[in-house]
């Protein structure tokens, strides 16, 4: 019997100004049904940013960030969503928007430990 799970991951992307597509990724989210795990980590690359629309409002785009995290962690952080088990609070923040924070689309994959593929991934897709 293996103890790896399978977890679900997206991207969360900064689209500054959506009608030329451009986008840095700044975090990831993560999915474990089998380790009853969500969570959320969060690089954001300002000079980057920057770059593509030097009038982004950055603590808007901070706050946006902050709040994925806070909708992972749960509790009195996560608001209105405190109370969804795990999967129901990713689905929501996996769900298309078009707002300037924007989750990409979800990948799967197999862990041992859903809290080190945060970091794994983090560095790999993002810093």
């Amino acid at each position: 019997m293996s103890d790896r799970h399978v977890f679900e991951y997206a991207l969360l992307r900064v689209v500054p100004r959506v009608e030329r597509g451009e986008r840095v990724n700044a975090g990831v989210l993560v999915y474990c049904r089998g380790g009853s795990y969500v969570g959320a980590r969060t690089h954001l690359d300002e000079t980057r940013l920057l770059a593509l629309d030097p009038d982004v409002d950055l603590p808007g785009v901070r706050a946006a960030l902050r709040a994925v995290e806070g909708v992972c962690a749960g509790g009195d952080a996560a608001g209105q969503a405190a109370g969804d088990d795990p999967g129901r609070r990713f689905r929501w923040l996996v769900a298309p928007r078009s707002t300037i924070v924007q989750p990409g689309p979800v990948h799967t994959g197999l862990t041992t430990d859903p809290a080190a593929e945060i970091e794994r991934l983090l560095d790999l897709l993002v810093r």
